[in-house]
């Protein structure tokens, strides 16, 4: 067993990885913001599974944030994250100041289309550009040979999926099943922003979800009809206002019609001033 260790250069991650690859050593990454929850210690978890030692990046990016978004606000506790990170298995946190990450006059971005037009990317339109840029700095500072992602963030699996193709990033991405609270709402560092009245009220996210998906395993195929099925539901909800409620093909985030092959039924919906995103994932 290993001392579990923290690092807050690229030089260190990257002499510790070689150290470890030189040894024949086969390494897992989870990329994290931070504020470790069951989720994010359910992909350590199935990472040092898979692997002989795991790297765990703890960095809120700022470039993936709007200017009106919660940067300042979001949550931050790296003794808790340390605790977590162990508990669950994983052997190195790297944990990097935005300088270390950004650093001079930084002018260089990984762009994506197709994937980032609808869902989160059609109202935040910064994000997807933030996410793939730090992601893609990160798989060429740890080389890990797999990734851990999870699938609450459903259009961001599918656009780091995409742009490790499209651009031959040697990385095997692993999609991690959603982990939900015992009332069904999936867990998430934003949960905490939540009152005790909006904590209770936002299980109507799951709940009409299931109402979506239970209408498709009983044959409904016509894409409207679910959106329609799980908005009236949101809609029963007061404290909840919707952002959007979509159906789309999950390899290409795009809309369709009808509900065949692998398909994504994805919401996005604020209780109070909190955006909750929720989804499950259908193959036909």
């Amino acid at each position: 067993m290993i001392q579990m260790r923290v690092v807050k250069t690229i030089k260190e991650v990257r002499d510790q990885v070689s150290a470890w690859k030189n040894e024949g050593l086969s390494i897992g990454f989870v990329p994290t913001m931070g504020y470790l929850h069951e989720g994010h210690q359910s992909l350590i978890r199935k990472s040092a599974e898979q692997n002989d030692r795991t790297v765990v990046s703890v960095f809120v990016n700022p470039i993936q944030f709007g200017p009106n978004e919660d940067l300042e606000a979001y949550p931050r506790d790296l003794e808790r994250d340390k605790a977590a990170v162990e508990e669950a298995g994983g052997d190195l946190i790297f944990h990097p100041e935005p300088s270390e990450m950004y650093p001079g006059h930084f002018t260089s971005f990984i762009d994506t289309t197709e994937t980032t037009e609808l869902l989160c990317g059609a109202v935040r339109p910064i994000h997807f550009r933030g996410v793939c840029t730090v992601v893609g700095k990160l798989f060429n500072i740890v080389l890990p040979d797999r990734a851990y992602f999870g699938q609450k963030d459903a259009q961001q699996l599918a656009t780091i999926r995409r742009f490790v193709r499209d651009l031959n990033f040697p990385v095997e991405v692993i999609a991690c099943p959603i982990v939900r609270e015992s009332d069904g709402l999936a867990k998430s560092s934003r949960n905490t922003y939540l009152s005790p009245v909006e904590r209770q009220a936002a299980t109507i996210l799951s709940k009409s979800l299931m109402k979506g998906k239970e209408a498709i395993e009983n044959g409904e195929r016509d894409a409207k009809k679910v959106i329609d099925i799980i908005t009236a539901s949101l809609q029963s909800e007061p404290l909840a206002r919707i952002d959007y409620v979509e159906v789309v093909d999950f390899e290409n985030i795009q809309r369709v019609e009808r509900i065949a092959g692998e398909t994504l039924v994805a919401i996005a919906v604020y209780i109070g001033k909190t955006r909750l995103i929720d989804n499950f994932v259908i193959k036909l």
